[in-house]
């Protein structure tokens, strides 16, 4: 996550390393839980302190000197304790400006967020718009336009905070969607969109098919320049993935393929002779269990055969 997952403790850190540093601090127990949840939340953290502490380190260095007499004990005693107050003064300055300055403005403003197969992340926009990503997905965001998102690949949730006078825009591929007080899920794979909307309203393309989604409704789109086609959607099947429930309607079991590695975190590959083949229904997963895929390979009217590290989806009557 710039190293995705890593940079968004990184921030986390950089942020607790500010709070702590405040006398009116007192979430203690909030700071806990937060270091008991990850052992590298601990290191992130020692570091945000140590850049901190070498900044004052150095800037205590520069500081210019004042003539002292040798033998006024007094006077050394005062400037030692005075040193002593500024250099923790300048340990707390240090942590704004070289910690908290950095995670905003001194780092490039574009970044992204990557999720390995079968990892979810959640990402809180400062609007108070979330996006939820499912396992092998890739985003690109913008903290100068924090209501822009475009994905790259994979798959996600995106939960708006409705504002008509800055509509939340989510790109993908040379596709532009546009919220209307919205809940929408997008799966772009190999050139492929679907788009699901589950409350409010999408703008698929406002400056050209300018299609309009309401919830209920998804629009898929198969190759570049290709027609969006627009059907029915249950919307308690959007983002069904959530909670390991995946449906398809109509879909080539290509793509189908390509849900379950996000959700399993399995590479599983079809034989092209039956790729395009299309399957109906709902697939039940569970946490990330690739073994899952040999049980699953039968609802497809497929069989799952290892190959290496990872399975490939043949026909039932495909040679071992």
């Amino acid at each position: 996550m710039m190293t995705d997952t890593g940079e968004q403790t990184r921030l986390q850190a950089i942020d607790w390393a500010i709070a702590t540093h405040d006398p009116d601090f007192s979430d203690w127990d909030g700071f806990a839980r937060w270091l008991e949840a990850d052992p590298r939340h601990t290191t992130a953290y020692d570091q945000a302190l140590a850049a901190g502490a070498q900044v004052a380190e150095l800037s205590a260095e520069v500081r210019p000197a004042r003539p002292q007499a040798a033998n006024d004990e007094d006077r050394i005693a005062h400037r030692s304790i005075v040193r002593r107050r500024w250099l923790g003064g300048a340990l707390a300055a240090s942590l704004l400006a070289v910690i908290a300055i950095p995670a905003w403005q001194m780092r490039p403003q574009p970044y992204s967020v990557t999720t390995a197969m079968g990892e979810r992340e959640t990402v809180d926009l400062p609007d108070g718009s979330r996006i939820v990503m499912n396992g092998g997905t890739t985003l690109a965001l913008d903290r100068r336009y924090p209501r822009y998102a475009r994905l790259e690949t994979g798959e996600a949730l995106f939960e708006v905070r409705h504002n008509a006078a800055d509509p939340f825009v989510v790109e993908t591929g040379d596709v532009q969607l546009v919220d209307a007080g919205t809940a929408f899920n997008v799966a772009r794979v190999d050139g492929s969109l679907d788009v699901a909307v589950s409350e409010g309203v999408v703008i698929v393309n406002p400056k050209a098919e300018n299609v309009r989604l309401p919830a209920g409704r998804r629009a898929s789109i198969t190759g570049v320049h290709a027609a969006i086609i627009v059907s029915d959607v249950p919307v308690d099947q959007v983002a069904g993935w959530r909670s390991g429930r995946l449906s398809f309607s109509g879909t080539s079991l290509a793509h189908v393929a390509a849900a379950l590695e996000r959700g399993l975190g399995a590479r599983i590959a079809v034989d092209p002779s039956i790729a395009a083949r299309p399957f109906s229904g709902v697939v039940q997963i569970a946490g990330r269990d690739s073994a899952a895929v040999a049980s699953i390979a039968p609802v497809l009217g497929t069989r799952a055969v290892k190959r290496g590290d990872g399975w490939e989806l043949v026909g039932d009557n495909a040679q071992p």
